[in-house]
Formats: C-alpha cells, sequence, structure tokens
C-alpha cells in the first residue's frame, strides 16, 4: 500500500450498465468496514441508455469532506470506457492522477446507428498518456469473459484498484464486502473477476 494522503479521492467511470455504482460500493462499504469515513457522490447521465455514470468516493481518517471532487483533484480515476475514461480526465485530472482503464470500447447508440464515429482507441490512449505520469491499461472486459461473464468487468477493476496499492487497506476487507452482497455463482463469479484483476496489477 501507498502512503495514504488524506482524502483520497476516486472517481469510478463509465457508461450505464457496466455496473460502476456497484463497484464504488464495493470499494465505500470495503473502506468503511476497515475504519475510514468515507462519502459517495454519484453522477448519472442517462444511465440506462448508455449515458455517462460517475461515482466520486472520498476516503479519509477523520476529517469529513463533502460528496463530490473538486475538479483536478482525483487522486485515483478508473475507467470502465476509454472515452468515458478520456472526458472525466480532462475536467478531474492532474498530473499526479493514476489511472486505471479498462481497453474495451462501450459504443454509443449513434455508433452502432453509423451516425457517429468513435474516437481510435490508440490516439484516445495517447491523449490519456499525456495527461498523466501513470496509466495502467487493462483487459477488464476480457478478464471478466475468463472468469465466467463480461457483466463482471467492475469487479474485475475494482480488484485491478486493490491490487494498485493505492488503497489504504488491505484486499481482505474489498473481498469480504463481495461475500456480504452477493450469493452463490455470482459470489464465486465476482471474486473470480476480482482475483484476475488483481494480479494484473499487483503482479
Amino acid at each position: 500500500m501507498s502512503t495514504f494522503v488524506e482524502p483520497l479521492n476516486i472517481i469510478i467511470t463509465g457508461v450505464g450498465g457496466q455496473g460502476n455504482v456497484l463497484a464504488s460500493q464495493v470499494v465505500s462499504v470495503a473502506a468503511a468496514v476497515a475504519g475510514y469515513r468515507v462519502v459517495v457522490g454519484e453522477t448519472f447521465g442517462v444511465s440506462q441508455r448508455g449515458g455517462s455514470v460517475m461515482s466520486h468516493v472520498r476516503i479519509s481518517k477523520d476529517k469529513p469532506y463533502g460528496p463530490l471532487i473538486p475538479r483536478g483533484r482525483a487522486g485515483v480515476i478508473a475507467g470502465f470506457e476509454p472515452l468515458e475514461t478520456l472526458r472525466v480526465m480532462v475536467n478531474y485530472a492532474n498530473p499526479d492522477t493514476v489511472t486505471i482503464m479498462n481497453d474495451r470500447p462501450n459504443y454509443p447508440l449513434g455508433c452502432l446507428l453509423g451516425e457517429d464515429k468513435y474516437p481510435d482507441p490508440a490516439r484516445i490512449e495517447e491523449t490519456i498518456r499525456k495527461l498523466v505520469a501513470r496509466v495502467h491499461r487493462l483487459p477488464a472486459t476480457e478478464l471478466a469473459k475468463e472468469a465466467g461473464s463480461p457483466l463482471a468487468a467492475n469487479m474485475v477493476m475494482t480488484g485491478a484498484l486493490a491490487g494498485s496499492g493505492l488503497l489504504p487497506f488491505g484486499r481482505e476487507y474489498l473481498t469480504a464486502t463481495i461475500e456480504l452482497l452477493f450469493k452463490d455463482s455470482v459470489r464465486d463469479l465476482n471474486l473470480a473477476a476480482f482475483e484476475l484483476g488483481y494480479r494484473q496489477l499487483a503482479g
């Protein structure tokens, strides 16, 4: 784990249906159980239609903070979708922000209908790397498929966040939260996905 600098400002972002709100719930419950103050702010676009969804998770030891992270103050951005990651970074990243990004695009409806064109993913990543010093790119959706379902990409990303060493508490708090929130085969799937994501960044 890295040295904890209060507050740890985490943005978990993606589009509707990717499960980033659930991922923020896992992180925030784990932080609270580990003894930290945690506050969560959610912003939604037209989430059920693939619109933007962004969760602000702020973790501190003693001092309370408001639910929304000020612009340019994100310590970590976990992006479930490349273009959405870049969109959030423009407003909330600074050169010291650590970015953890799923490499799988989630094409907007306009792109699927042929009305719009999704930007070149390589250009998106190139731009992201110019904005911050540390970028971890991983095939979260493919790893989730390996675990059993692409829907578990959110737990792959949660595992990667744990594996980054940026959280001030151990992975056991996160796996315990997953075991608390899910049952049976869904629990097993999410734990497997979490483990694959964790290994990606923990080595």
